[in-house]
């Protein structure tokens, strides 16, 4: 019986396609594995205070850093919804980074989430793929993989990207609205196939 741990950092809670996408893996996970448990943390709705020393000091001996330090020993799996905010991640997804990682205790060497396997949908207003103007604007990707693969050492980490989400929302980039639906529905559906083959991989 796998447990998948479900992160969401979004603003909003509707009309979010990071959430729409995460909620797209989650109902495919869920009819995978019916009898499964999925541990959710919504950082908008409860988000997380910043560190501070004390909470440094205190390390897996701080009561919040070990409960969110064990709710992430104890997923099979875990699902992160990164939206794109001024070109980096939600300050309430780094909150969580930062709680999380403890040195010594589950993070560089003989780190126990190495093999847990990460998929974040990382959603972004404009288009930032490799040859468009802002394509070293991106700060989602590119850190999100460091910080896995660099304090974890985790081995599997994959990314689901829609884009051009602001495009019902800016008039300059009204003619991107196809563009920007195909975009979220190829998400969606990638979402679901992904998580069906994953639950399939770790029920075998």
């Amino acid at each position: 019986m796998a447990t998948l741990l479900h992160i969401d950092s979004a603003v909003s809670p509707q009309g979010s396609t990071s959430r729409d996408v995460t909620a797209a893996f989650v109902k495919s996970w869920r009819e995978q594995h019916p009898e499964g448990e999925v541990v959710y943390r919504d950082l908008a709705a409860a988000p997380l205070p910043h560190l501070d020393i004390a909470a440094v000091a205190a390390g897996p001996g701080n009561a919040l850093r070990a409960e969110l330090a064990a709710e992430l020993a104890a997923a099979d799996a875990v699902l992160i919804g990164a939206p794109m905010y001024n070109f980096t991640i939600p300050s309430t997804l780094k909150a969580w980074l930062d709680h999380v990682i403890i040195l010594g205790h589950n993070a560089l060497e003989d780190s126990p989430i190495t093999g847990t396997p990460f998929t974040v949908v990382a959603s972004r207003g404009g288009s930032y793929v490799a040859g468009s103007p802002r394509a070293d604007f991106e700060f989602v990707q590119n850190y999100l993989e460091k910080v896995l693969t660099g304090m974890f050492g985790v081995k599997d980490v994959d990314f689901i990207v829609p884009e051009l989400t602001l495009a019902h929302a800016v008039p300059a980039m009204a003619e991107l609205i196809p563009l920007a639906e195909a975009s979220r529905a190829r998400a969606q559906e990638e979402a679901a196939q992904k998580a069906k083959a994953l639950a399939s991989r770790l029920a075998a």
